[in-house]
């Protein structure tokens, strides 16, 4: 029986994650600040799924609540499979001018959580042979979008690095690199994307899915939509200035 553990997954893409990861019998472990939605999602998922769900209540921003997480991860006699860090959230602000505890709390989610889950994760799997990550980037980790692709940027390098530092191990890690994504990300974060034509969007079930997939086979990397893919690869291989211009506008 495999065993995964989600951070944020009570919403988006984390919420997708625990639904396709029951759906094919997974016991889950899910993460998230809000315990009453964590209850719900418990209880739909065992009953819908006939799986068993235990929940943590944990503010990843909260180091000593952090390591409560960090502690289930590394408990070897309850191993743990895969580990989806998908927690994260984004703030529309200006760096400059904009406010230090939202920026800084924001990498503590994005970039702190993800290294301190990661190592108290990995052990275990590669004692066992087995198992992983899938970090979920973004295509913002490609262009320059503030102190929110800055932490994805290292989300993904992060990945990429430590995947094929296991290589031969049998633990796969992999980061999920999804463009726009109908979630209630934006909204939270107080985005206008209103204005956003529909080819760029892109549905949590099949981000997810294709995630799951390019996990399967052992890739480092997954940027689902063929839209994504091109823009993607653009952004890899144009020189950086131009990449800076067209990111700006």
């Amino acid at each position: 029986m495999t065993t995964a553990l989600i951070t944020g997954a009570t919403a988006g893409i984390g919420a997708e994650f625990a639904a396709q990861l029951a759906a094919r019998g997974d016991d889950l472990i899910i993460v998230a600040r809000d315990s009453d939605r964590l209850a719900a999602t418990a209880e739909d998922l065992i009953k819908r799924h006939r799986i068993a769900c235990e929940v943590i209540r944990a503010d990843l921003t909260d180091r000593a609540q952090l390591a409560l997480v960090e502690q289930r991860l590394s408990d070897s006699s309850r191993p743990i499979d895969l580990l989806v860090n998908n927690a994260g959230f984004g703030v529309n602000q200006s760096f400059l001018g904009g406010d230090l505890d939202s920026e800084q709390q924001m990498l503590d989610v994005l970039v702190t959580a993800v290294l301190r889950l990661s190592h108290a994760a990995l052990p275990g799997m590669v004692a066992r042979g087995s198992g992983g990550i899938i970090n979920v980037s973004s295509v913002a980790s490609f262009i320059d979008g503030g102190t929110y692709s800055a932490a994805k940027a290292w989300a993904t390098v992060f990945s990429e690095s430590i995947h094929q530092e296991l290589a031969g191990t049998g633990v796969t890690v992999s980061a999920l690199c999804p463009g726009f994504t109908h979630t209630e990300f934006h909204q939270r974060a107080e985005m206008n994307v209103d204005s956003l034509p529909e080819w760029m969007w892109l549905d949590a079930r099949e981000v997810v899915a294709a995630s799951l997939a390019d996990f399967a086979r052992g890739r480092s990397l997954s940027i689902p939509g063929a839209q994504y893919k091109m823009l993607s690869t653009v952004a890899r291989y144009l020189p950086r200035p131009l990449v800076r211009k067209v990111a700006n506008r």
